[in-house]
């Protein structure tokens, strides 16, 4: 025969509800507290990228001319031209190199890859240069936050969001007019062509 199942008693049961409820609220709190800062984040690293340039675009598919589309993360016109940039979040220590398939992360005793992205950014620079001719010239940078560090230094055509304005010095209003006399008719055929992409910049 079975014996019946103990009932706590009314208080206990009470405590354990309120504990699980004040869990739950410290669970939520935290969750919004990270989420909260991903979006400071997110807005502070747009800003620092974004004011580099006179315009720009942000998370767009360009056409590759073969029928196809390539995602850029962001489109700069700076007083040099149209900036082609691939935005990369990557924590700790990364090693990489021009000839080198892949990249790699070390985070301590952790180790982890990635593709090479320099190939890549070849592939958009000249989907770009496709689309505005050879009359604007068009440049990319593999652009990594400051969470990453190259203890080796920076392979070719990446760069620290940190040097961005000094590479691209901010946009100057008083050279706009010089800009957008020579840049203007490319840079507004680019922006007809491109189309929003889904996979916008977000920063994990």
């Amino acid at each position: 025969m079975t014996g019946a199942v103990p009932r706590l008693p009314r208080a206990d049961l009470m405590l354990i509800l309120a504990a699980a409820g004040v869990l739950a609220a410290v669970t939520l709190a935290i969750w919004g507290w990270k989420a909260w800062r991903r979006r400071r984040t997110l807005r502070r690293t747009i800003r620092a990228v974004t004011t580099a340039g006179f315009d720009h675009l942000r998370g767009v598919l360009v056409p590759d001319g073969n029928g196809g589309s390539m995602h850029v993360d962001f489109l700069l016109l700076t007083a040099r031209g149209i900036l082609v940039v691939d935005l990369r979040d990557i924590p700790n220590n990364v090693f990489g190199g021009d000839q080198m398939d892949e990249w790699t992360v070390m985070d301590g005793p952790r180790r982890s890859t990635f593709v090479n992205p320099q190939a890549a950014l070849y592939d958009r620079v000249a989907a770009v240069r496709a689309i505005t001719g050879e009359e604007v010239p068009i440049e990319g940078r593999v652009l990594f936050t400051r969470r990453a560090r190259f203890p080796k230094g920076l392979p070719k055509w990446t760069l620290m969001l940190d040097s961005l304005g000094a590479e691209f010095p901010t946009a100057d209003t008083q050279i706009l007019g010089e800009v957008l006399q020579r840049f203007e008719p490319g840079w507004q055929q680019l922006k007809q062509a491109v189309t929003p992409s889904r996979l916008d910049p977000r920063l994990r």
